[in-house]
């Protein structure tokens, strides 16, 4: 998995989840570190995270129905994208902060200083 960063920003701040494996099992995941709620999928080979709150009403969409890359929205259906943040048919309206995230030894981490939306 490759991850791209602007050299001009500052450091990654990586911060660790949960461990690969335990990922792996369930295809899905939550943890909150340092205030942020975060949301992982696995899909295929590619791990996806998301602030947990739903921009509506603050559901968590770490429960939602997965579909592909869309995560739909337990409470009031809305539809995320995964890899943008952004609500299906809402481009450039609501949307859901997404994080950089890597597996390294065996644990899923991801950077909260970079705000990716």
């Amino acid at each position: 998995m490759s991850i791209s960063h602007d050299p001009t920003s500052a450091a990654p701040r990586w911060t660790e989840l949960l461990g690969e494996q335990e990922l792996s099992e369930r295809g899905r995941g939550f943890a909150r570190r340092d205030g942020h709620e975060i949301a992982l999928f696995r899909i295929e080979d590619t791990v996806h995270a998301i602030a947990d709150g739903c921009p509506h009403a603050g559901a968590s969409l770490a429960r939602g129905a997965l579909d592909g890359t869309t995560i739909q929205c337990p409470a009031h259906g809305l539809r995320i994208d995964l890899a943008s943040g952004c609500i299906h048919g809402a481009c450039g309206g609501l949307a859901v902060r997404t994080y950089p995230v890597r597996v390294h030894d065996g644990r899923v981490e991801v950077d909260l200083g970079e705000a990716t939306h």
